[in-house]
């Protein structure tokens, strides 16, 4: 259940003093090959990390053969000396590699590079550098979820996938507890198949699972500066699937991962699928199920297992979607308790007490539907944000 399970991976995670807990906080993802194409998805904030726009740079080449990954430092909005960081860790990587793999000869340009913590605050190379070494000496096809526990930050478990083709697996690992509003991509997130795919297929087949995924996630509004997703292919397996037929398993993957990160959401007590259905199109079905999850008095009101229907219809009423507001109807949990714009069955009926809620909104303007996941507002998201730099 990790990057490591498809065949020709290795990964490691260790520690290299960039969190003060002292715990792994440098991860690597080898692909041995034969193949080495890649796609990827980053964050669409215009402040982006410096670790994003090297990346972006290395997907466009098509090849990718390690994918270098920290915590404890966001390397954002760290000007020319951070990108010069990121230069200098794929560089370093790189050169480590060949050197302990000579059938592994690559420059810098076949290294993405991910990075996530603080922003604002350059990277200590002393550290990470020696690192990087330390985790190209660590490499092993069992490293997967040691590289999956070395990326997370305000996690409280790592997050990790198989989703299986006929012959052939797509594996993953994730991060994210908060700023989760991606757009295109989520907080840290690589993908590995050992299907043979060429990087135009990977490319599509991973925006199509994006979308659907970990576009749809919004625990708490905020878009992050380092929202990268990686999808490297080996070829190992020796099995080219249909496009559709990838797709449908690095999409599989994707789903599960999103949904860990809303479980794992920072401070959240409740896990909140919101529903919306008889929309005029997609879009707007994905716009209203986006505005009641970022309402910060439905939130706190399921925080408080009260299912206050009127602030969500409240919440639909600000988007641009087509829907007549007496015609709305609202479910929480599968009572009704908004019919036509007006209450109707008694929201005393409605169980709250559990983690998991379904909000159901049908706007009756048409066919479309589309599922937002977020979670509730809480006591300790508020600590937990609060004192998160200091």
């Amino acid at each position: 259940m990790s990057v490591t399970t498809p065949r020709g991976f290795r990964a490691a995670g260790v520690a290299a003093g960039l969190k003060a807990s002292g715990g792994a906080d440098v991860a690597l993802v080898v692909n041995d090959g034969p193949d080495a194409g890649v796609a990827g998805v980053f964050t669409t904030n215009r402040v982006k990390a410096a670790p994003v726009l090297w990346s972006q740079q290395v997907v466009q080449g098509g090849v990718v053969r390690a994918v270098v990954l920290n915590s404890g430092g966001a390397n954002a909005c760290t000007g020319p000396a951070g990108f010069q960081d990121t230069h200098a860790t794929a560089e370093h990587t790189a050169a480590a590699l060949t050197s302990v793999s000579p059938r592994l000869i690559l420059g810098a340009g076949e290294v993405a590079v991910c990075s996530t913590g603080l922003i604002g605050e350059r990277l200590p190379m002393p550290k990470l550098l020696p690192g990087v070494s330390s985790a190209i000496r660590g490499l092993s096809r069992d490293g997967g979820l040691a590289a999956a526990e070395a990326i997370m930050t305000t996690d409280t478990r790592s997050k990790t996938t198989v989703a299986r083709g006929s012959g052939w697996t797509v594996g993953g690992m994730a991060k994210g507890a908060g700023m989760l509003a991606p757009g295109m991509a989520t907080m840290l997130c690589v993908l590995t198949t050992d299907a043979v795919a060429g990087p135009a297929t990977l490319d599509e087949a991973l925006r199509a699972a994006t979308r659907v995924s970990f576009d749809r996630v919004d625990s708490d509004g905020c878009m992050s500066t380092n929202d990268t997703v990686l999808l490297l292919a080996s070829g190992a397996s020796g099995i080219e699937p249909t496009p559709a037929e990838l797709a449908a398993a690095v999409t599989e993957a994707c789903h599960d991962l999103a949904q860990q990160l809303v479980a794992d959401a920072e401070g959240a007590t409740k896990q909140v699928a919101i529903d919306v259905v008889g929309a005029a199109d997609e879009d707007e079905a994905v716009e209203v199920g986006r505005t009641v999850a970022r309402n910060n008095l439905v939130k706190t009101a399921l925080f408080g297992n009260d299912p206050n229907w009127g602030r969500i219809l409240a919440a639909v009423g600000t988007t641009a979607a087509a829907f007549e507001p007496d015609e709305v109807d609202v479910a929480v949990n599968g009572v009704w308790v908004c019919r036509g714009g007006a209450a109707a069955e008694d929201r005393s009926k409605v169980d709250l007490t559990g983690r998991d809620v379904t909000i159901r909104i049908d706007l009756h303007a048409g066919t479309s539907a589309a599922t937002i996941w977020t979670n509730d507002l809480s006591h300790a998201y508020v600590h937990e944000n609060s004192a998160y730099s200091t």
